[in-house]
């Protein structure tokens, strides 16, 4: 199994194993799975739990500095 890294502190989600070979994406200060659209993102490959973590940090940076709406 993975050891998942340990997320830069701007950052606010990150990704963990599940014991099944399934990751999911979840936010560092609540400790849950995160969700997008209402649907927990969980039960990704490792590619795809890595790619959202950068989409949902990115996003949550660029709001922290008020660049989006």
């Amino acid at each position: 199994m993975r050891k998942p890294t340990r997320p830069a502190p701007e950052n606010r989600y990150s990704m963990r194993e599940d014991g099944t070979g399934w990751w999911a994406v979840y936010d560092i200060f609540t400790g849950l799975t995160a969700e997008v659209n209402g649907i927990p993102q969980d039960g990704l490959d490792i590619e795809q739990a890595d790619d959202l973590v950068d989409l949902l940090n990115a996003e949550y940076i660029a709001r922290r500095k008020g660049t989006t709406h």
